[in-house]
Formats: C-alpha cells, sequence, structure tokens
C-alpha cells in the first residue's frame, strides 16, 4: 500500500510542475502578426526628450513623487492609427515574451511601454490595431480605444466584444485609475498580491488624440515605488478624463528613440528588463 501512495504522490508533483510549465513557461505560438515595420524611428525632430513631425508630437519629463521618479510622456497625434500595439516575436500566444526595448526596435517604435502581459493568463480581452484574439472575460476593468482615438472602461463580465463597432485595442489589467477626471481608485487598492509601493506604467487621455504614458520606478534604493492610489494622483494631475493601470512591477519600462529613459526592476537582480508579451507604441 505505502507502494501506492509513493506512487502517487509522484504523479501529483509531475502534475503539478507541467501545469506551472504549461502556465508560466511553455511557449504557445498562435497566430502570426504583421507587425507594422517603418524603415526608421521617425524622420521628424528628436532632442533628448522630445520628438516632432506633422503627425506625432512627444515630449517627455521626469518628476519626483512620494521618493520615486516618476517619467511620463505628453503625446498629441493626428490620428489614434499611430498608437499601436505590438506583440513579442510578432506573435500572439501565451508565455512568448521579449523585452520591451526589443519588440521596439522591432516595430521601429518611436516611444514604447510595456503593455498588459496578455500572455501571462487564459482569458481576458485581446484586440490588437483593430483584430479581436480573445474576447473571453478575466473580470477585470477592460480599456477600450476606438477607432476616433476616445476611451472607456468597461466591465468584462458585462461586455461582448464582438458586438463593439469601431474598436481599435483593447487592454484586460487594470484598474482604471482616473474616470470622468476623477479617482476611480481607493487608498488600499491593489493588484491581486501586489505591494503597495511598486514600479508602475499606465495610459491615459487628456483630450482628443491627446495622451500621456507614464512609468514609474520602484524597488530600488533611489526609488520607492508607488501604490495604485498614488500613481492614480500623478495621471489625475496630468489632468486625465480616463487613466488605465497596465502591467507593473518588474515589466515596467519605457523606451525611447530606441534608449530604455526609466530603471526596470525586472530581470535578474532586479536591475534589468523583465520579457513581456506586449508594448503600446508611438510610430509608423
Amino acid at each position: 500500500m505505502k507502494k501506492y501512495f509513493i506512487i502517487y504522490d509522484i504523479l501529483i508533483v509531475i502534475l503539478s510542475l507541467f501545469i506551472v510549465l504549461d502556465t508560466f513557461v511553455i511557449p504557445k505560438e498562435g497566430v502570426k502578426v504583421n507587425s507594422s515595420n517603418s524603415s526608421s524611428l521617425g524622420d521628424g525632430e528628436y532632442s533628448d526628450t522630445s520628438y516632432k513631425d506633422d503627425n506625432i508630437e512627444i515630449e517627455i519629463s521626469t518628476i519626483r513623487v512620494n521618493d520615486t521618479d516618476v517619467y511620463f510622456a505628453d503625446i498629441k497625434l493626428s490620428s489614434i492609427n499611430y498608437l499601436k500595439r505590438a506583440f513579442a516575436n510578432s506573435t500572439y500566444g501565451k508565455n512568448i515574451t521579449q523585452k520591451t526595448s526589443e519588440i521596439a526596435s522591432e516595430v521601429n517604435a518611436i516611444l514604447a511601454i510595456n503593455g498588459d502581459y496578455y500572455g501571462f493568463r487564459n482569458n481576458g480581452f485581446v484586440l490588437a490595431n483593430g483584430t479581436i484574439y480573445r474576447s473571453t472575460s478575466n473580470s477585470n476593468e477592460a480599456l477600450l480605444i476606438y477607432n476616433d482615438g476616445r476611451f472607456e472602461v468597461v466591465n468584462e463580465d458585462d461586455t461582448n466584444l464582438e458586438l463593439i463597432n469601431d474598436l481599435y485595442q483593447a487592454f484586460s489589467f487594470g484598474p482604471a485609475l482616473i474616470d470622468n477626471s476623477k479617482i476611480s481608485v481607493s487608498k488600499g487598492e491593489e493588484v491581486g498580491q501586489a505591494m503597495n509601493s511598486n514600479p508602475r506604467t499606465a495610459i491615459g487621455i487628456i483630450d482628443d488624440l491627446h495622451y500621456v504614458f507614464v512609468v514609474s520606478d520602484g524597488r530600488t534604493s533611489e526609488s520607492v515605488g508607488l501604490s495604485l492610489y498614488e500613481l492614480a494622483e500623478v495621471m489625475e494631475d496630468l489632468g486625465c478624463e480616463i487613466a488605465y493601470n497596465l502591467d507593473g512591477g518588474g515589466s515596467s519600462t519605457m523606451v525611447f528613440n530606441g534608449e530604455i529613459i526609466n530603471n526596470p526592476a525586472g530581470g535578474r537582480n532586479n536591475n534589468s528588463e523583465r520579457s513581456v508579451s506586449d508594448i503600446v507604441y508611438i510610430g509608423y
């Protein structure tokens, strides 16, 4: 009888190991995506902290909030078509990852931040550049971006993505930080088991075709990190009508003109980029 218990225990261990590998490690390639791949990062005027051409204006600033460095990019576009999403290895699938800077380089992004790490989950809306890849709910607040450039926050459980017209992007992480120009998170609210002070990534809309990308450092001796409420206060101060929390922690990365401008806390020894499944970027 003891022998059978040992065999049972071994099978349980093997099954548990497979589940962990299947969830976090084993790539599952799905749909190959034709990513935008312009010949250059952009033919406009660059400085260390800005970019401008006929369609895109970007101004990047750094502020100090609660003992934390926060980087924000003020973005004005002539069309929402310049706010794009790209997948790691140009492929939609589970556990397919690359560093934010690598994905940004492949699509010649002018500016990029990490996305919602859709490949870490089996459910949750995934809509990229007008194409729906996944429409099952993860019971999150989702961010919808329409073809006219406006933002909307919806509850996935109450929303049928397939029935909504004129959608351009959809992200599933959250929560919403600002809705109707008001902070929509409480002071104690957090994402899952996340720490109260974390590196953070967020996207917001200020006005028509006027957006902001925000990334904060954290988990270092130089920067403590922000709570969700503190991040919401930053987005409120920037004048956002709607702001949405994207994947944070070790994923939080901002890349401008091919250079990482924040201090990512992912990877080994918490001093390098974490590989992610997707980015949000500005480019052609």
